[in-house]
């Protein structure tokens, strides 16, 4: 593997260089605390019934959810993995450079889960619109039933693969926010931030699932084949329970917090979404050799990520 995307890494990761990104009065001034068009519910008949108090509150919980669920998702997921890259704890040869590159991660999405908790904390109290409680282990627990479902015995191998998937894939959201002009430059400038370490990651991660692909045996290549594109859905799926309660939270029924969700959430919709956003990742296990697997390709179709 190359050391080379974490080679300028003292000159140039955020946790080295960047400031500490603080709210202006930007609030004061028009700016949004997240893109309307992004909240797949703002648009919604029966949230556009609610006053514009409400939907202001509507927009903030849904920007806590965001910065709250980088934060467990950096410290309890891609850090889990990277520490055993980091320590060799790992269930593959690594050489020292690799290693060292780990550890430098570890450093990166601990400060990304910092500044997002800190986001949180600052525009709670700029709003005074308070977040929700936020837990993060049913999803985590889902992630890890998928991997134990298909490879049981694969020791931490499943727990690589699981932040190989989430640091290949490219969300609309790291893309689109750093550019948004309307947007108060706290949350624009902190997923810049974020955005910009993460390039480095996916080219890391890119190179760590050769190596690994390229090291295992065809029993674990057949599994590995059937548990991506799961991990990939999952992945991207969006989780339901935040918006639910965000939703409650806004004034509506049970009966009509469901109804919103029904019609926002169709399964079609979300495979489609999910689809586009895979393109990198799918490209990535294509050209590894993943989906001439006769497991592989059947598994990406299931998931409609072909």
């Amino acid at each position: 593997m190359t050391a080379e995307p974490m080679r300028d890494w003292f000159d140039r990761a955020g946790v080295r260089v960047d400031p500490r990104r603080v709210l202006t009065d930007e609030l004061d001034g028009g700016k949004v605390l997240f893109p309307a068009r992004l909240i797949p519910y703002l648009g919604h008949r029966l949230v556009d019934r609610l006053d514009d108090e409400a939907r202001a509150a509507l927009v903030a919980r849904h920007t806590y959810h965001y910065f709250a669920f980088t934060a467990h998702f950096e410290t309890r997921v891609v850090n889990r993995a990277t520490e055993m890259l980091a320590n060799g704890r790992a269930d593959v040869p690594l050489r020292r450079d690799v290693r060292f590159d780990a550890y430098k991660i570890y450093c990166d999405e601990a400060y990304h889960a910092l500044y997002s908790f800190d986001v949180v904390r600052q525009l709670e109290s700029a709003s005074r619109v308070a977040a929700l409680p936020y837990d993060f282990t049913p999803f985590l627990n889902r992630l890890d039933g998928i991997s134990s479902d298909v490879m049981p015995r694969r020791g931490t191998l499943p727990q690589l693969l699981q932040v190989v998937v989430f640091e290949t894939l490219v969300t609309t959201l790291l893309a689109e926010l750093p550019n948004d002009p309307d947007l108060v430059g706290l949350v624009r400038e902190t997923v810049r931030d974020h955005a910009r370490d993460e390039g480095r990651h996916h080219a890391f991660f890119a190179h760590l699932f050769r190596e690994l692909w390229a090291g295992l045996d065809p029993a674990a290549r057949r599994e590995t084949a059937r548990c991506l594109p799961r991990l990939i859905g999952h992945s991207l799926r969006p989780d339901l329970r935040p918006a639910r309660a965000n939703l409650a939270a806004a004034g509506l029924t049970p009966a009509q917090v469901e109804e919103v969700v029904r019609d926002v959430y169709h399964p079609d919709s979300v495979r489609r979404g999910a689809h586009e956003q895979a393109v990198q990742s799918v490209k990535l296990f294509r050209s590894c050799g993943v989906l001439d697997l006769p497991e592989g390709l059947d598994a990406f179709h299931e998931e409609g990520l072909l």
